[in-house]
């Protein structure tokens, strides 16, 4: 071999080795054809990201679709730094806010495999402070407020499923959450989870426990609930049982200094223009503040090996998570006759139905679009989604990172737009 082969022979392979040192824990990847999809048809998904960006609606994004435990389509689009015109990356972190809520409630439920709980238990018996509750209602005679006791104490499942009563102070808790100084997390927080969720326990409840759904804290009070029963801190426990097992190497409470530069920037749509916020920075910070329900960075990469070991009904590359049974559990209705209503999105965009973590889809007729009876997933309030259709034995996720006023409909056009490549 000639010098200049061996030249560019070497180069290339420390160009696949250095690809593989980024994306080293993805999954395999296939031709779309290979697991039954168009290539085609998938490539309309590229249109679709990129009049949104031409159009200034969004800044930059990175879409992936995985089938039969092999990803198809990985792609990125736009900036991840409009000041700095940086082009978005694959490998690109992302505050994923709520996506958050759907690991923290798989750490859980490993303890509950363990024997340490039943769904049934009341949280007081873990957390004191959620001991004997109460009810604000509208006064019967004045427009005033009134504590009623609940009719019974919160149940752990009732975490899982948002029927707790607990909200992100709506309505008539708003009071009561502000003075308190309850916080979600979203951002680098002072003090720990445990502090929030003593000062949470005795705040009224929004609804009687079991009643009516109610998105909010559950599940930061299930984050500090594997606290107590594990005797770990949050980050600890889920790298221990859930990121290490998965190889989920950029998942992070912390984020890591030598990862900061990868931190896409984060934007709100303002009289139709894209202005940096700049109140969720500085990243990284050393977080003391492990919140269950929003405060994890991921990657698309690395969440897609969560979803995978999801669809694997629970476990992947010989790492089991849970089992089939509580994966089962998990994404069944547990709501009843209850429907999802979250004031924070369009009702039914996520399901019309609860599982324990997880919004699922279970009618048709009612919201849904093409998606399979029985997918299930959740989103993130700085625009960040997954879903898991086991029907198809697939998944999709999407992350960019915009706050407030994004439009739902760009998600739901890349849902749309993976089941239309089915072929086969």
């Amino acid at each position: 071999m000639n010098q200049r082969k061996f030249t560019s022979s070497l180069f290339a392979l420390l160009l696949l080795l250095g690809s593989l040192s980024t994306f080293g824990q993805s999954l395999p990847t296939a031709l779309p054809k290979d697991v039954g999809l168009s290539a085609e048809r998938l490539n309309r998904i590229d249109a679709v990201m990129n009049d949104y960006i031409k159009q200034g609606k969004m800044p930059g994004m990175v879409a992936l679709v995985a089938r039969h435990g092999k990803v198809a389509y990985f792609k990125s689009f736009g900036k991840m730094d409009l000041e700095g015109n940086r082009d978005m990356p694959k490998d690109a972190m992302f505050r994923i806010a709520s996506m958050t809520k759907a690991v923290t409630s798989v750490a859980v439920m490993t303890l509950y495999e363990e024997g340490r709980f039943l769904l049934t238990d009341p949280v007081s018996k873990y957390i004191p402070e959620f001991k004997n509750p109460k009810v604000v209602m509208k006064s019967p005679t004045s427009d005033s407020t009134i504590l009623v006791p609940a009719k019974s104490e919160i149940t752990i499942r009732q975490l899982l499923n948002h029927t707790s009563g607990i909200t992100y102070g709506d309505g008539r808790q708003g009071a009561y959450y502000r003075q308190a100084g309850m916080t979600v997390g979203l951002l680098p927080t002072s003090g720990t989870i445990a502090e929030k969720i003593k000062a949470l326990g005795p705040l009224p409840l929004i609804s009687q426990p079991g009643e009516e759904f109610h998105y909010g804290m559950s599940v930061d009070v299930l984050g500090y609930l594997v606290e107590v029963i594990s005797g770990m801190p949050l980050d600890q426990y889920m790298q221990q049982r859930i990121f290490n097992p998965l190889k989920m190497k950029d998942t992070h409470f912390t984020l890591p200094e030598s990862k900061a530069s990868r931190l896409a920037n984060l934007y709100k749509l303002t009289n139709g223009k894209l202005e940096k916020v700049t109140k969720y920075f500085p990243y990284p910070a050393n977080q003391t503040y492990f919140a269950g329900g929003a405060g994890l960075i991921s990657t698309p990469s690395d969440y897609s090996r969560f979803a995978q070991m999801l669809l694997n009904k629970g476990q992947l590359d010989g790492s089991r998570i849970l089992s089939r049974k509580t994966i089962e559990a998990m994404t069944s209705n547990s709501i009843g006759n209850l429907f999802i209503f979250n004031p924070f999105k369009h009702n039914g965009i996520m399901g019309d139905k609860f599982g324990l973590g997880f919004g699922i889809r279970t009618e048709r007729g009612v919201y849904d679009e093409l998606e399979s009876m029985g997918s299930f997933g959740w989103d993130g309030a700085f625009y960040t989604r997954f879903w898991v259709d086991p029907k198809e034995d697939l998944f999709g996720i999407f992350m960019s990172q915009v706050d407030s006023n994004w439009d739902e409909k760009l998600i739901g056009k890349f849902k749309n737009l993976v089941y239309q490549s089915i072929i086969d």
